[in-house]
């Protein structure tokens, strides 16, 4: 089986300062600061294009996934959790029944969390949307004994930390996955990009610069050596909008 047949498409949107920026800062997630981030991108006012429903009509992605990052701040420690004294093996997939036939299960919000560092998941991340763990094998069983707790389903994939290979594959192979949308940020679109697994990216770009030199960006991962290339693209649309707003499309092109 070829590798574009073994794992799920898959397509970055990410909305982008002009200098490439996600974020505001580096030590606040995203989520507390949304309705503010919405303003000033442009979102909340209302574009002529929604890419966000384009990509959802177009591609039909069955995942949108995110890094534990857009939801907890980076050096926040974790509350702790109940000592794990069972016996029985966690450190295998969780697809409980009762979710995965969920007659209004549409798709999932994948969230990449080895480090076990999530606590209040909603269960459903939206209407017909439930939430999704992906975790290693290095993932504590006290985190994995919370989740099964509260009935969240999720999938063992890598050792230390989450591989996002294995993690894509078992998604298609075990869920019928064909497109995973990704819209977490710099960390988890570098580590896609790094491994090769972005197909298409769509960056919607808005007229403001953050700054920073730590502030998240759109790829972030580590810096290329001597010999590395960058990963090409071909451009398959470019769209102005209203109050400055520019829509860019491309194809990452293979290595």
């Amino acid at each position: 089986m070829s590798e574009a047949l073994s794992r799920p498409k898959v397509v970055v949107y990410q909305v982008a300062s002009v200098d490439g920026r996600v974020a505001f800062t580096p030590d606040v997630p995203m989520l507390p600061v949304l309705d503010k981030w919405r303003r000033i991108t442009g979102e909340a006012a209302g574009l002529s294009v929604d890419v966000g429903t384009w990509i959802q009509s177009t591609h039909h992605p069955q995942v949108y996934m995110e890094g534990s990052g857009s939801f907890v701040p980076r050096g926040q420690a974790p509350e702790p959790l109940p000592v794990y004294k069972g016996h029985r093996p966690l450190h295998e997939d969780y697809l409980p029944e009762s979710v995965t036939g969920h007659p209004n299960l549409q798709g999932w919000g994948a969230v990449v969390d080895s480090r076990g560092r999530g606590r209040h998941w909603l269960r459903w991340v939206g209407e017909g949307w439930h939430i999704l763990v992906l975790v290693s094998r290095a993932t504590p069983a006290d985190y994995l004994a919370h989740l099964r707790r509260r009935k969240l389903p999720y999938l063992v994939a890598g050792e230390e930390r989450v591989n996002l290979r294995l993690a894509l594959e078992k998604l298609g192979a075990l869920l019928g996955v064909t497109c995973v949308c990704s819209t977490g940020g710099g960390r988890l679109n570098g580590a896609l990009l790094c491994e090769g697994l972005v197909d298409e990216i769509n960056l919607l770009v808005f007229p403001a610069v953050i700054g920073g030199t730590e502030t998240p960006s759109l790829f972030d991962s580590p810096d290329l050596g001597r010999d590395g290339w960058p990963t090409r693209l071909r451009l398959l649309s470019a769209q102005t909008l209203e109050e400055g707003h520019i829509w860019l499309r491309y194809e990452v092109l293979p290595g």
